[in-house]
C-alpha cells in the first residue's frame, strides 16, 4: 500500500496527520509506504488536489470530489 499526503506551505495539520496515519497502520498491522510532500497551488491544480491536507492511497484520493484549487 502506498499512502501519499500532500500539504500546502505552512499547513498546520501535517504533524498530527502523519502521526495519526502511523498510529493506525501500526495498530491494524498494515504495512505501507507513507510519504508527505509540500506542494504549491499551481501543482495542486495540476494534480486536481482541492485542499490541504489531501491523502491518496494507491494513487486514489480518499476524499474524491473536493473542489480543485482550494489549497492554501
Amino acid at each position: 500500500m502506498k499512502i501519499e499526503c500532500f500539504f500546502s506551505e505552512g499547513c498546520g495539520s501535517k504533524e498530527q496527520l502523519m502521526h495519526n496515519i502511523e498510529q493506525v497502520l501500526r495498530k491494524e498491522g498494515i504495512e505501507a509506504q507513507v510519504s508527505s510532500r509540500e506542494i504549491s497551488e499551481e501543482e495542486a491544480n495540476r494534480l486536481g488536489i482541492g485542499g490541504s491536507p489531501t491523502i491518496w492511497v494507491d494513487g486514489n484520493d480518499i476524499e474524491p470530489g473536493a473542489p480543485p484549487g482550494g489549497i492554501s
